[in-house]
């Protein structure tokens, strides 16, 4: 499985919002190509555009409710590393005599499973744990 820019930025933007509420600049993402990743996630319900001129776009839910998974399915399409292992049942006709898509099939929930289980919080709470705390007094 390889994730394309779309995906890892989509990522990014994300979480980045989560924490601060404006991207682009802060994540060396260009406004260009934001615009071409937000669509995706239009009618998702990962997230939502205020109008006018304080607008912008915001999580439309809290980000310990969206998963990697969710975001890279929306960005990236299906996480199976092979097209039959998305199947249930597989549609290919070899699949009966198929010795290889049980290891396919089982790599699939693997990364859906550990993907599923890291939520947008999950990536905030590890970013602030590698940072340390701040005191301020």
């Amino acid at each position: 499985m390889r994730i394309s820019t779309k995906g890892r930025y989509s990522l990014r933007m994300l979480a980045d919002l989560a924490r601060h509420g404006d991207v682009a600049k802060r994540q060396e993402i260009s406004k260009k190509y934001l615009e071409q990743i937000i669509p995706i996630f239009n009618n998702s319900g990962i997230l939502r555009a205020n109008r006018g001129s304080q607008g912008g776009y915001m999580l439309a839910k809290p980000a310990s409710q969206i998963t990697v998974g969710d975001v890279l399915r929306l960005t990236e399409g299906t996480l199976a590393p092979v097209d039959c292992a998305a199947d249930d049942p597989a549609q290919c006709t070899r699949s009966a005599d198929c010795y290889t898509l049980p290891v396919w099939q089982g790599l699939y929930r693997l990364i859906s499973d550990y993907l599923d289980g890291i939520t947008l919080q999950t990536l905030l709470d590890q970013k602030k744990e590698r940072d340390g705390y701040d005191y301020v007094i």
